[in-house]
């Protein structure tokens, strides 16, 4: 039986041969499959260049169409669509005449939504067509702007914030989110809630609240690096500090002695964020600093991470083997737990029983048992271990060996049938073996027992869209530790910096030295050699050092000479 002609919105990227018919009927059965309109399906497939994909829209529907980059967004109506309507149907109003609204949509298709929005404001919709991406940029810059900040408001509301604040420390108990008692409509409680979105939002991995004598500054850390993002005024440091502190179910009346409490941010019904939250008391107040702890960077799978291909399979074969130690070291923020989980994820099956003891426990991982050490009731790291081996391990994970006790211990796991996970404060993987011989465990335990180690750095990944080619010296090259053979031929990049990115930097990539512990390295173990021979001895079976797979993304584009040198030292 013939194929039935194409028509509508099919037929349309048929004429403008942004499509082949066979690539078109395929779309049209997984979008009816899916219950989507052909037009969803194509944008959430990529297969069809997103402009080209709206030009065949707006030809189809007959509808203008807008760049909202060329709109003053000062000027967009405000208050006139309830905001959740908004993100749930990605549109924005952009002028508002007599009981007419134009309104910026994505999917002319979504008749449900303009529907919705209609009988929600009793206006009649006039839709115009607009790029996805580029509208739900704006609608954010849009929605982010018209929240009022701290530092914006009047003497006035400053006045009324006192007896507002006081009445949500004194009614909330710990724990509290403070959604009673109407408390989000409070200016500190809607600062506090939008620094957190805009900080989950901007990629930021860390939140710091720092009350200095004359001065309360608020900093976040994106891509590795401290940034200033508002300065609410000093005087509503302890509101802050008490509203931080109640949401994480941290005992509000004790400002004297350092906290730690976490908050669960619910972002829709399959996505939840959690912090980890620490106060320190300094000379002006308490300091506050937020971790964002993002379950799924667990899960974004070992390709992801910037193992060049000889270093995953290392790590990958480590990993597969029934007993042994995989070491991961790195200063603090080197993303150390992220390596760590992506390995225990890959080893999370039925068919495994896993245990972690942590302090704290920063992702959670459904399959895995997870312990929260706590060495003032007793639970430290040596008595969670003891534990675990009397519960039929297969895989152990220790947050961080920091004793004799606790290396002994899982060493004796890791030689006796287990796969043994965990990570030390050293430079490098040489430096990490002579760190465990410093501790006093005997060479031939560490030579029989550790078959991996991981030293890492995270650099700023540069931005694919607006990065530029850098002139540089091939003498320069030579100097900075590339080989004859890389100077010739490298292409070197560097920031510049556009809208979609941090000053020419977007995300970070994991720069890595990985060794496995080979004859030559045992013996050299064994000898108790000094971490000077142990590198010499990785060097001339070919491990790459921190510094030389740092000029290796270098080479390929992924960062810039800047970045590694600032990461990884000589």
């Amino acid at each position: 039986m013939a194929n039935k002609p194409l028509t509508g919105l099919a037929a349309r990227l048929l004429a403008d041969e942004l499509m082949d018919e066979m690539a078109i009927r395929q779309a049209e059965a997984g979008a009816a499959k899916a219950q989507q309109s052909l037009f969803r399906y194509l944008l959430d497939k990529k297969q069809v260049n997103p402009k080209g994909l709206m030009l065949a829209v707006a030809e189809e529907f007959g509808l203008p169409v807008m760049d909202l980059a060329a709109y003053d967004k000062a000027h967009f109506p405000t208050n006139v669509v309830q905001e959740k309507l908004l993100r749930k149907h990605n549109v924005l109003p952009l002028i508002k005449r007599g009981s007419m609204l134009f309104i910026a949509i994505s999917d002319p298709s979504d008749h449900h939504g303009l529907d919705e929005i209609r009988f929600n404001t009793g206006l009649t919709m006039n839709p115009v067509l607009a790029e996805e991406s580029q509208l739900t940029k704006m609608i954010d810059k849009t929605l982010d702007d018209s929240s009022q900040a701290l530092s914006d408001l009047d003497d006035e509301e400053l006045g009324n914030l006192e007896s507002l604040e006081v009445s949500a420390v004194d009614d909330d108990a710990p724990g509290d989110d403070g959604g009673g008692g109407g408390q989000d409509d409070t200016p500190v409680v809607k600062f506090v809630n939008k620094m957190l979105l805009t900080a989950i939002k901007g990629g930021a991995s860390d939140l710091h609240f720092e009350p200095y004598e004359k001065a309360f500054r608020v900093r976040f850390r994106t891509d590795g690096v401290l940034h200033e993002v508002a300065r609410p005024p000093v005087s509503l440091s302890p509101r802050i500090a008490s509203r931080l502190k109640i949401m994480s179910a941290m005992d509000i009346s004790e400002r004297r002695k350092p906290q730690d409490g976490r908050i669960k941010m619910k972002l829709s019904k399959t996505k939840a964020i959690d912090f980890r939250v620490n106060t320190l008391p300094t000379l002006w107040g308490e300091k506050i600093v937020l971790r964002i702890l993002d379950p799924s960077s667990a899960k974004m799978g070992i390709d992801a991470l910037g193992y060049e291909d000889a270093q995953k399979q290392m790590y990958m074969d480590a990993l597969h083997q029934p007993q042994g130690m995989i070491l991961v070291t790195g200063p603090t923020g080197s993303g150390k737990t992220v390596s760590l989980y992506t390995g225990l994820n890959i080893l999370n099956t039925p068919e495994r029983n896993i245990s972690t003891a942590e302090d704290p426990v920063e992702i959670n991982l459904e399959g895995i048992n997870q312990v929260n050490v706590n060495p003032k009731q007793g639970m430290d790291f040596g008595q969670a271990l003891r534990a675990f081996l009397r519960q039929d391990p297969d895989i152990i994970m220790v947050g961080e060996i920091r004793d004799l006790e606790t290396a002994n211990i899982a060493i004796k796991a890791a030689q006796t049938g287990h796969m043994v996970m965990s990570t030390l404060h050293t430079n490098s993987a040489a430096e990490t073996l002579t760190r465990m011989q410093n501790m006093g465990v005997p060479s031939f335990n560490i030579a029989t027992s550790v078959s991996l180690i991981i030293a890492q750095r995270l650099a700023r990944r540069l931005c694919s869209g607006c990065k530029v080619k850098m002139k540089i010296p091939t003498e320069t090259l030579l100097e900075e530790g590339f080989t004859v053979e890389q100077a010739a031929k490298a292409e070197i990049y560097g920031p510049k910096g556009c809208e979609n990115c941090n000053n020419g930097y977007k995300g970070r990539v994991g720069i890595y030295e990985v060794v496995a512990i080979t004859p030559g390295m045992q013996q050299i173990i064994m000898e108790e050699g000094n971490s000077l021979q142990i590198s010499k001895q990785a060097e001339k079976e070919g491990f790459n050092n921190l510094r030389q797979s740092g000029l290796l993304k270098a080479l390929q584009g992924v960062t810039s000479l800047e970045e590694v040198n600032r990461v990884t030292q000589e």
